[in-house]
């Protein structure tokens, strides 16, 4: 990938907090992630299996001294960092730290948008291969006090284009945001003022609950969900125990199982969206399932095997419009009721002999 194609992507990740080697052992039991040195003084690195996904350090003493909370730094790529200072300063942003060098790495500056927001831009010294960096870090959510002009800031330094916008009712829209066609982030209006405006990442978890109870269990607070989001995703916001605020996400299953990922937004309240729901088709039913309406027939096919001899004959012969041979119980007992009646009588007349021979006796 050229320094030109990378304008505009999320290419790195960093946390900066109070107490790096707490915030190492509290993340290290959440996600799926190690540390290691960076070769760096002051900088470590994070792994999620053999690749490098993020990077710890201490918060700087100006931000201490401003009150800033701990917070994960978003690094988006630009084919020129002093270019684009200049351009963020001209619409109205501010620049935190001014472009510098990083041996071997790249150069990259800090920046604030218009609203106050702090993200970072970098142009890398070399990007391998033709894709975008490999990363577990899958949405970008900007909470700011200026949706439209922040939409226009970023639109403007970067080529992000709005994607659809979905409405959330008194919090108000949620504006997808497109990079080279794909869906990489939202931008909301903060109702709360007391909120600074500030970027949010969410990291691709394989639970989320699971990944909700280890924060709690390692000291940090979930200050919202578990809850699924349309598309079937699943998601969560955590505070780690310095107070560095982040989500995690889980794929919904049906996106899992095919390798792709399903839109997540709510319109409750501001979270992800993955992808285009639309350019996506459903998996196809396997063949097993399009057969489904003929197991009522085979059942009673099987259970027509399985009848005893006696009723099949039965049901031959009615079929054939004749009655079967042998009569019903009732019919019987219907047959033999007029010899019981008779045989009743005769045996009255009988006693009825006896009783006047015996009186004619005793007189």
């Amino acid at each position: 990938m050229s320094n030109a194609e990378i304008r505009g992507r999320f290419v790195w990740h960093e946390l900066m907090t109070t107490d790096p080697q707490a915030a190492a052992t509290f993340y290290s039991r959440v996600l799926p992630w190690k540390t290691q040195p960076s070769g760096m003084p002051d900088y470590t690195l994070w792994v999620s299996g053999k690749t490098m996904t993020a990077g710890l350090m201490a918060q700087p003493e100006s931000a201490r001294q401003a009150g800033a909370p701990p917070s994960w730094l978003v690094y988006i790529g630009t084919a020129d960092v002093d270019g684009t200072a200049a351009a963020a300063e001209r619409l109205g942003g501010k620049v935190l730290k001014a472009p510098a060098d990083i041996p071997a790495v790249g150069r990259f500056a800090v920046l604030a948008d218009p609203q106050g927001a702090a993200f970072a831009i970098f142009t890398p010294s070399a990007m391998p291969g033709d894709a975008a960096p490999p990363t577990d870090f899958s949405w970008h959510e900007l909470a700011t006090s200026d949706q439209q002009g922040a939409i226009a800031f970023y639109s403007e330094l970067f080529g992000w284009a709005r994607g659809p916008a979905h409405d959330m009712g008194p919090a108000g829209t949620y504006q997808l945001i497109e990079h080279g066609g794909a869906q990489v982030g939202g931008i909301y209006k903060v109702m709360d003022a007391s909120k600074p405006p500030h970027w949010l990442t969410y990291i691709e978890v394989a639970s989320v609950d699971k990944a909700a109870a280890a924060a709690k269990a390692a000291g940090g607070r979930v200050t919202q969900g578990p809850m699924e989001v349309p598309g079937g995703s699943r998601i969560a916001q955590i505070l780690d125990p310095q107070g560095g605020a982040f989500a995690v996400h889980e794929l919904a299953r049906q996106s899992a199982a095919a390798g792709k990922p399903a839109e997540k937004s709510s319109a409750a309240k501001p979270a992800p969206a993955k992808s285009r729901p639309a350019a996506r088709k459903r998996p196809a039913k396997p063949a097993s399932a399009a057969k489904a309406p003929a197991r009522p027939a085979r059942k009673a096919a099987a259970k027509a095997k399985k009848r005893p001899a006696a009723a099949k004959h039965a049901a031959t012969k009615s079929a054939a419009g004749k009655s079967p041979a042998r009569k019903s119980p009732a019919r019987k007992a219907a047959g033999k009721r007029p010899a019981a009646r008779k045989a009743s009588k005769t045996t009255g007349k009988k006693s009825g002999k006896r009783s006047a021979a015996k009186s004619a006796r005793r007189r």
